[in-house]
């Protein structure tokens, strides 16, 4: 898939070809520092990107079908049925003016013939489900904790029962503990229903202890994608290294940490050759030349490096 934002001076492409494979209950993360096409990814999988930005190149084949292809009322059919989203900040997702059960009902009406007694019934059924008392159906957003409007979210996401959720780095802006708590609520809801998980964080650490499989990204591209426990213990991308040597480990002894020198390039006017050779610790003359593919190093691991075996 290629996403362009189109401006005055020319379009930006901000995800360059890129692809991916989601099998059905695989919990897929995304990592990548802000800038590096995250986001735009996961619009562009649920085609709600905002101007001006445009899907310019590919194909996102979801059950059989091209997304890409298909026309609004369709694309309405298929968004929270089939395939849903949790929203980084759960205030700016949630209507303030109205009730959460309203917000939750209102989904299920939207996309089914349902009574108002059982939509109501199945809401607090899937607050219970997020960690929250069913007698908070009345409440409104604002007299919700951030973690509790993060599980409204997730509830809401929930509650026709998709094959795919998107998570939007949801456990943004909260504490550790909530964020943790919300991870496993989510982990634990994966495996009891069995949909699949996109995971967006720039958190690598974070997404290391909860995905099956962990995606890399940088400038727009990809740089590694492989199980989550091998990219943990042997990463071969410098880029990928440098995102888990600037972590803290919360376990073992004290290991002193590195930031990755420099800013991510432009995507206006991205470098030559690797976009991450002017940041690359190890880059030699063949980096700044030519663009490495992302080529297999082993069973389910690929890496866009020239060095990397």
């Amino acid at each position: 898939m290629c996403i362009d934002y189109i401006t005055d001076r020319g379009p930006v492409r901000a995800i360059d070809h890129v692809s991916l494979d989601l099998e059905r209950g695989e919990f897929l993360g995304v990592a990548g520092e802000s800038g590096s096409g995250k986001s735009t990814l996961a619009q562009g999988i649920m085609r709600i990107l905002p101007p001006p930005a445009v899907i310019t190149g590919g194909e996102a084949i979801f059950e059989g079908r091209d997304i890409l292809t298909l026309d609004e009322e369709e694309l309405r059919k298929l968004r929270w049925s089939r395939m849903s989203m949790v929203f980084q900040s759960a205030m700016d997702a949630l209507n303030p003016v109205i009730t959460i059960g309203e917000q939750i009902t209102d989904t299920m009406h939207a996309h089914g013939d349902m009574s108002a007694r059982a939509a109501r019934d199945r809401a607090a059924e899937l607050l219970e489900m997020v960690g929250i008392p069913g007698d908070r159906l009345d409440a409104y957003a604002h007299q919700l904790s951030g973690g509790m409007r993060q599980r409204v979210g997730i509830a809401i996401a929930l509650a026709l029962e998709p094959t795919l959720l998107i998570l939007d780095e949801p456990t943004t802006a909260l504490d550790v503990i909530v964020e943790r708590e919300i991870l496993e609520e989510i982990r634990g809801l994966q495996r009891k229903l069995g949909f699949a998980v996109i995971f967006i964080t720039h958190d690598l650490a974070r997404m290391l202890q909860f995905s099956d499989r962990v995606a890399v990204f940088y400038a727009g591209r990809m740089a590694e994608i492989g199980p989550a426990e091998e990219l943990r213990t042997s990463p071969r991308h410098p880029y990928t290294q440098g995102l888990l040597r600037a972590f803290p480990s919360v376990h073992g002894s004290t290991v002193e940490m590195f930031s990755i020198p420099g800013t991510p390039p432009s995507l206006r006017n991205p470098p030559a050759g690797c976009r991450f050779h002017p940041r690359c610790p190890v880059a030699v003359e063949l980096c700044s030349k030519v663009s490495p593919e992302l080529k297999q190093i082993g069973p389910g691991h690929s890496a866009a490096c020239h060095l990397a075996k």
